[in-house]
């Protein structure tokens, strides 16, 4: 049986995890549990509950940054922003109905844990590259702070970068200072429509290498759409937008365009892997590769394992749902035909508590790597008490 903590401040927080490290009582820690299927099973006897912890404490609008508590939901944030016209530009994905549970319960030390990042990533960076200041406690049950409240303040090692994508495996957060950026005036959206894998990435590829500051390249194979995301001032939008469509022209697709409210809802819908919410029974992969490589990725994987799926960034993130027949849910095959196809890596995003624990979530690490990670969590866990076995 579980026993739930809750700390409702940071001095709390302190104290529990001091608890777990002096009895080596691993603990899993949440903070809504949007994420809490992502990863291996834990098994842990306690259950850390951050959502207390929640709450904007400062946000400066002309600074362009925001603190809270790490165990804010990021509806929160994200309606604080659009109050004064920013954003979240990282645009950080909400996994919680691609994993079976209610939409809009992410939270802001969930998404900096699992470095988010949504159809922006190649333009604007993950969750890592707007994370600028940390409270925090380490395994061993001391409170530590790193980064700082404005936006250049960085000096020696930049302990933020090490605890975005660790998945909670080396400290807990409490509080966290995060950069905003002003929200687009005007978005568009030009869809190029019934295009094979190859037509798409190299129409993507052309768009994303014109001066045209593209900010969304998705291929969504189930409706047949190629989707090119403008993003500014009107004006410059509709210059850019008709530039664009002069540099296509030669794909010989159709071409129409989607407005600001339609581009909105439609980019939600890429950010959030919307074709694959269902059916919910199948393993659902995470693939980062090299663009060049994606179509012939596509291809060995659709002629394998996959039974649909769709591309981001332009063609250097492809999202995979696999056949259910598979016992390791495809694993083997997948990173088998990415060695094949010029490189990259698959991380298993859903997955029964059964695949979960049979076959490596994340991608395999080297030896050396391994080593590697394994001091590092040493030195700010030496217990092992803080979301012990998630990733390793």
């Amino acid at each position: 049986m579980t026993t739930d903590l809750r700390p409702s401040d940071a001095s709390m927080l302190r104290d529990m995890v001091a608890m777990l490290a002096a009895r080596k009582a691993p603990a899993e820690i949440i903070g809504a549990g949007s994420k809490r299927q992502i990863g291996r099973p834990t098994n842990a006897e306690y259950l850390l509950d951050l959502s207390a912890l929640a709450g904007i404490h400062e946000y400066e609008p002309n600074e362009l940054v925001l603190t809270c508590g790490a165990g804010t939901p990021l509806w929160t944030i994200e309606s604080a922003l659009e109050s004064n016209n920013q954003q979240l530009a990282f645009e950080p994905m909400d996994y919680g109905p691609l994993l079976g549970g209610p939409a809009r319960r992410g939270t802001i030390g969930g998404a900096l844990s699992a470095n988010l990042s949504g159809p922006r990533r190649f333009k604007a960076g993950a969750a890592r590259d707007h994370f600028l200041g940390v409270e925090a406690v380490s395994g061993r049950g001391e409170t530590f702070k790193a980064g700082g409240k404005v936006v250049k303040n960085v000096t020696g090692y930049d302990m933020c970068k090490l605890l975005a994508g660790a998945w909670g495996t080396l400290a807990v957060m409490s509080e966290v200072t995060v950069k905003v950026l002003p929200a687009p005036e005007e978005t568009q959206t030009l869809v190029l429509h019934g295009q094979t894998v190859a037509q798409a990435v190299a129409a993507m590829t052309l768009a994303l290498q014109s001066p045209h500051e593209v900010s969304g390249a998705a291929w969504l194979p189930d409706v047949g759409e190629t989707l090119l995301r403008i993003e500014g001032f009107p004006e410059s939008v509709k210059a850019r937008v008709a530039a664009i469509r002069d540099l296509l022209a030669g794909q010989k697709a159709e071409q129409t365009m989607l407005d600001t409210v339609q581009s909105q809802a439609r980019w939600r819908q890429v950010r959030d892997v919307a074709p694959l919410h269902s059916p919910a029974d199948r393993p659902v992969w995470r693939l980062s590769v090299p663009p060049a490589s994606a179509p012939s990725a596509w291809r060995a994987l659709m002629d394998s394992v996959a039974v649909s799926g769709c591309m981001d960034w332009g063609g250097g993130l492809i999202w995979l749902a696999t056949d259910t027949s598979y016992a390791d849910g495809g694993a083997e095959t997948i990173r088998s035909v990415l060695a094949k196809e010029g490189g990259g890596h698959a991380t298993l995003i859903r997955g029964s508590v059964g695949l979960r624990a049979g076959v490596p979530v994340f991608p395999p690490m080297t030896a050396g790597l391994m080593a590697l990670q394994a001091r590092i969590k040493s030195n700010f866990d030496p217990s092992g008490v803080l979301n012990h076995g998630r990733m390793m």
